[in-house]
């Protein structure tokens, strides 16, 4: 972790930068789950005030990336089976109503606005580069919710993005060629106007993952409570 820049040309606030910069840090894992994000430290290492830092965390919070604990501050979240399982629960559902609306955009629309996603994630998948696939993947999903045009749904999406694009890190040793073919059907069954067969393939594309994801993660994220660790 290094200073990041002042408020500059590009138009992000102090506040954004340090968000954007610790959340990818912990999506990356370069702040470990456990990890303590105290103030003081964070301020120093950035080379920013304690204002920005301050309030950049409880948007980290709202997405799940930490928690706050007694005596004991921000810390970085530890994921568990459940939280991945319910995430793909809540994607399921959310992700599907963002494809069927996606789809009742105007062609030229749609097709502004989710084939530059798609073809990002079509070439680093091409290329082979990991970390580039987990985000464009990420960025593509989000781009579908983004051109649903429900603000309420874009808005119930927002704080669990962050955690797909930690589950797509997580998760980034399943085949990228099968992911990208799943996508290049979502994205022509979205441009073409085809609202049953855009839902179908989002759900299925979703459910699909949620039990490699599960068997890839069992080993290294505890069970939690609930189905996978009891009561």
């Amino acid at each position: 972790m290094t200073s990041i820049d002042s408020d500059g040309p590009d138009g992000r606030s102090l506040v954004t930068k340090v968000y954007e910069y610790l959340r990818d840090g912990i999506i990356e894992g370069e702040l470990p789950p456990g990890t303590r994000l105290l103030e003081r430290e964070l301020s120093e290492r950035l080379q920013v005030s304690r204002i920005p830092v301050r309030e950049a965390l409880p948007q980290l919070e709202a997405e799940g990336l930490i928690t706050t604990l007694p005596r004991r501050g921000s810390v970085v979240t530890q994921l568990t089976l459940r939280d991945i399982d319910e995430l793909f629960s809540i994607r399921t559902s959310l992700e599907v109503l963002a494809a069927r609306l996606a789809s009742r955009q105007a062609h030229a629309h749609a097709s502004a606005l989710l084939s530059p996603a798609f073809a990002r994630a079509e070439l680093a998948t091409a290329q082979g580069r990991m970390t580039e696939i987990a985000t464009a993947n990420a960025a593509f999903h989000e781009a579908i919710v983004n051109l649903s045009g429900s603000r309420l749904l874009i808005s119930m999406m927002a704080p669990i993005s962050a955690r797909v694009r930690w589950l797509f890190r997580l998760t980034s040793d399943r085949d990228p060629g099968v992911l990208c073919t799943e996508h290049r059907e979502l994205h022509e069954a979205i441009c073409a106007g085809d609202t049953e067969l855009a839902a179908s393939l989002a759900f299925v594309h979703v459910e699909r993952g949620r039990r490699p994801s599960l068997e890839s993660l069992k080993d290294i994220l505890p069970p939690g409570s609930g189905p996978f660790g009891g009561p």
